[in-house]
């Protein structure tokens, strides 16, 4: 169970309506058939022991004695078994009968959570039968040992401490405060629900929409199981709509009117993370609520390892489904143009520098540079595309800066810097033709000292075209690309750029403009350094500092979630175990880790720049690190590996 992993199940079975026996039975070989695939929770439909379409019959003194012989069937099967099961019954208490949810482990009952909100309209008639719950608990005798009964109760396991349960039935998820919202403000980091939930036309839609909206809200697992084939068709249907979401996303989904399992892996630790971060996730006293402790298997040694099924993906930060993420891209080019837009309007400025390579992220820049002054009104003529070849300028590179420039109707200059650096390479007493840091570095700070200058020729300031990926691996030098008044792509990262870039490609109107982006995107990420051989790019990026699309996962995960580097690996290996093979990953996420810790410094004083999605670096925003914070721990687990 390292890392936090929790496999959880939703099962549904086909039952036969007040037949409790057959019931426990079908209950019996889906717990089975879940503990065998490794799930350490299944739950089941409300009312599942006897079919929650029984109506008068729950009036039935045979019927309700027949369901709670079942519930002993079922609780004295999960003797010796790692996995806790949630099934529904009804039972009788002081009086009253309850539409109750049984939590079952190891042969026991942990608890019984009775149903709060009782539904009575439309097609819901259970107030004629059941009693709505209580919420604080209190020991009943059931099956001969004292267990709590009430809302108010959690399970938490003594052997996976981060998987905290709480319960709630069908109608309780469908109410303004539901018990859920209490039971994860006190600590729950699952829910299970128990649901009879007919089908209706579109309310599949809704309901999907509803669990993943309160996992979202709560910040927690949750795991809804919907009643299906075998309960009456008198007057309504069932489907079998099981779900399971994790914080807003929908990890596994049943086909309707299929009776059967859907199960994925809860990641415990993500939610942990995420609850740590906000700190309007306030708990609240817990004077009210019993926790009940658990423990699966013997207690001795470790749990077996969680084999990871659910879908992780390689690109975190760029959204799979073309719709989607041209809305991202849509949505993340208006933050930047108006980030911009607000500061030229605070100046007072209408002109501005940009340096353009050729490269994706000069272009990106540029672009939306130019939408900012389009949404001022400003002529563009003030934006100066400034193209500075040297050394490592290839033609594809130089013809392309040109071309996108005057396609774009923005002013184009030419500054060739080879002479002057040249003289600062004598000045300095450096050999221009060992081509080291000294090389690269002083021709990266040479470009940055025209710009500036320009910029205040023309009464102007520039702006920064670096992306967050080259700066959380320090991939710009000093006070060179690394500096600028205002840095329009500091916060997107290099896999998020390319899409940004394909996105004005698909979208604007002049085809020659949309011919050089699409070039630009073919040409291979360099800071054009060192020379070209036989005319081609001779310095890739990807090649010193690893592929981006690595980097960018590692970066989501360290910052996002601050999850540990074994952790961050062993979610690399799924997402990437068709393209990389294991060692390369961990080549790559040493290095990650090297250069995020040393090269701080140089985010400790980045220009000003918009944010764009849930991950920045900025030193002002969500990453206030030390600049010099020892990386020990971190390589030491990672040499372990």
């Amino acid at each position: 169970m390292r890392h936090g992993f929790l496999r959880v199940a939703a099962a549904t079975p086909v039952i036969r309506v007040a037949d409790c026996e057959y019931n426990a039975g079908r209950i019996i070989e889906l717990i089975d058939k879940t503990e065998a695939d490794g799930n350490k929770l299944v739950v089941f439909p409300e009312l599942c022991v006897t079919g929650y379409t029984c109506g008068d019959l729950f009036l039935q003194d045979t019927l309700l004695k027949g369901a709670i012989d079942a519930v002993k069937k079922i609780v004295d099967h999960t003797k010796g078994k790692e996995i806790v099961a949630v099934a529904g019954f009804p039972y009788i208490v002081r009086g009253k009968l309850y539409n109750t949810a049984a939590v079952i482990c190891n042969g026991q009952v942990l608890g019984l959570i009775p149903k709060m909100s009782i539904p009575n309209y439309t097609e819901f008639y259970e107030a004629r039968h059941f009693t709505a719950g209580l919420q604080e608990p209190f020991l009943i005798s059931f099956l001969g040992r004292e267990v709590y009964f009430g809302s108010q109760l959690l399970f938490q396991c003594t052997n996976i401490p981060d998987y905290i349960l709480g319960v709630e039935i069908c109608e309780d998820l469908w109410i303004p405060k539901s018990p859920s919202i209490e039971h994860c403000i006190a600590g729950a980091t699952v829910i299970a629900n128990l649901s009879a939930s007919d089908e209706l036309t579109g309310k599949d839609a809704y309901r999907r929409e509803l669990v993943k909206g309160q996992s979202a809200r709560l910040v927690c697992g949750y795991v809804y199981s919907d009643a299906g084939e075998g309960e009456s068709t008198t007057d309504l249907v069932f489907g079998g709509h099981n779900l399971i979401a994790e914080n807003g996303i929908l990890l596994a989904e049943a086909d309707t009117f299929v009776n059967g399992i859907i199960s994925s892996e809860i990641d415990l630790g993500k939610l942990k993370s995420e609850r740590r971060r906000m700190h309007t996730y306030l708990g609240q006293s817990t004077a009210s609520y019993q926790v009940v402790s658990f423990t699966l298997g013997d207690g001795e040694g470790e749990l077996p390892e969680t084999m990871l099924t659910r879908f992780i993906d390689p690109a975190p930060f760029v959204p799979s489904v073309k719709a989607e993420r041209d809305k991202r891209c849509r949505d993340i080019i208006n933050i930047q143009a108006m980030g911009l837009k607000t500061r030229l309007s605070h100046t007072g400025i209408k002109n501005v520098v940009v340096g353009i390579s050729g490269g994706l992220d000069s272009t990106l820049a540029l672009l939306v540079t130019v939408k900012a002054f389009e949404m001022l009104g400003h002529d563009k003529k003030g934006i100066r595309a400034v193209t500075m070849p040297c050394f490592g300028t290839t033609d594809r590179t130089y013809n392309n800066a040109i071309l996108m420039a005057e396609s774009l109707g923005v002013t184009l200059m030419e500054v060739p810097i080879k002479e002057a650096v040249e003289l600062h390479f004598r000045d300095i007493g450096h050999d221009k033709n060992i081509h080291d840091l000294t090389f690269e570095n002083s021709q990266a700070r040479e470009r940055t000292q025209v710009l500036m200058d320009i910029a205040g020729k023309y009464d102007g300031f520039v702006v920064g075209t670096g992306d967050m990926s080259e700066l959380a691996l320090g991939w710009a030098t000093y006070n060179g690309d690394h500096m600028s008044m205002y840095g329009v792509n500091a916060s997107v990262p290099k896999t998020l750029v390319r899409y940004l870039v394909s996105y004005f490609a698909d979208t604007t109107g002049d085809q020659k403009l949309k011919e050089v982006l699409m070039d630009v995107l073919d040409t291979p990420v360099s800071p054009e350094l060192l020379p070209p051989k036989d005319g081609e790019i001779a310095q890739k990026t990807e090649d010193i500092v690893g592929p981006y699309e690595l980097h960018d996962f590692f970066l989501y995960y360290v910052l996002r979630f601050g999850f540990e580097p074994s952790k961050v690996y062993r979610l690399a290996k799924q997402a990437f175990g068709g393209s990389y093979g294991e060692e390369e990953i961990l080549k790559w996420l040493k290095t990650f880790y090297r250069r995020f810790f040393t090269q701080q410094f140089k985010r400790s004083c980045l220009p000003d720049g918009p944010k764009v999605g849930s991950v920045s670096v900025s030193p002002r925003g969500d990453l206030r690190m030390p600049s010099d914070a020892s990386a020990a721990l971190w390589m030491k687990e990672l040499d372990q590996l």
